[in-house]
């Protein structure tokens, strides 16, 4: 357990320096970053699953698409809403959204157990109604404040949950349909790098790139490999828990990276904070529950 805590911990600081490391490969543009991720990220993944025995998962899903054309639709919608979400999380950051960003996974456990009760009919504990309670403070202001949440904020509370329900939908929410939802992007990818103002041949331009890229590619594929490696070492509750790591440190890299909680934000931030406190409380019970003998 304590390995897995620890490569959980890792893997969400290896986000979040994802997410500042962003700010360092000047001048490409977000787009070029994501699509560079891409590139270097899936081939990396590929070589994880072969040697983890993980591939017959892909193995798997092609029968089934060999059987169920149909599901070729539902596979191009999934890669499109997951794609969606790691552009924005390359772009954010150099555009001002990073702020943005991190309060989107602030929300996004809320919204999480919002959808399984209108999803799936899951009823909610007292201390997710409280947790949903608080929320709804900050909701409130931030309407009252400026009429609304940022885009970027929604892209992440709205599309991620989809991107969850469709993939229990289609029955992919595995590490095989992960891998076929990033490989539909490589197109994209590609056509955003070679279509961007650098190309392929930054390099030539910018020396300094010829190894900040292939780190961008090592640092995202470290980053989901110790994910996908802790996630096996917890229990499934102390995982969900060390998740909330993540958008404490992003909303660091917001800080560090110039960005500001305006006065009339706090009423925003905090009960949303408090919201989160609470389900931690609850996980963290539940944990121990599990540990009595």
């Amino acid at each position: 357990m304590a390995k897995g805590i620890a490569l959980s911990v890792t893997a969400s600081t290896l986000f979040a320096v994802m997410y500042f490391y962003t700010s360092l490969l000047s001048p490409l543009s977000g787009v070029e970053i994501y699509g560079w991720r891409m590139l270097l990220t899936v081939p990396c993944m590929t070589v994880f699953m072969l040697l983890s025995g993980e591939w017959r998962r892909v193995a798997e899903l092609l029968r089934r698409l060999a059987g169920q054309p149909k599901l070729i639709g539902g596979l191009a919608l999934s890669s499109a809403l997951l794609g969606v979400q790691l552009w924005l999380f390359m772009w954010a950051p150099l555009n001002g959204y990073s702020l943005d960003v991190s309060l989107g996974y602030f929300l996004l456990p809320l919204a999480m157990v919002l959808t399984g009760r209108i999803a799936y009919g899951e009823s909610l504990s007292y201390l997710q109604k409280v947790a949903v309670f608080f929320a709804s403070l900050g909701v409130l202001n931030e309407l009252y404040q400026v009429g609304g949440f940022s885009w970027a904020t929604l892209v992440v509370v709205v599309g991620y949950p989809l991107y969850f329900v469709l993939r229990k939908r289609l029955k992919t929410d595995n590490l095989g349909g992960l891998w076929v939802d990033m490989t539909l992007m490589l197109p994209v990818a590609y056509w955003f790098v070679r279509g961007g103002e650098q190309g392929f041949g930054v390099f030539d331009q910018y020396p300094a790139l010829a190894w900040l890229i292939p780190l961008l590619g090592l640092i995202s594929a470290s980053a989901l490999v110790v994910y996908i490696i802790a996630s096996r070492l917890l229990p499934f509750s102390l995982f969900g828990l060390l998740s909330y790591v993540e958008p404490v440190l992003l909303l660091g890299v917001a800080l560090l990276l110039g960005e500001s909680i305006k006065s009339g934000e706090w009423l925003t931030y905090i009960p949303i904070w408090m919201a989160v406190m609470v389900l931690v409380f609850e996980g963290f019970k539940h944990l121990m529950r599990q540990r009595r003998p």
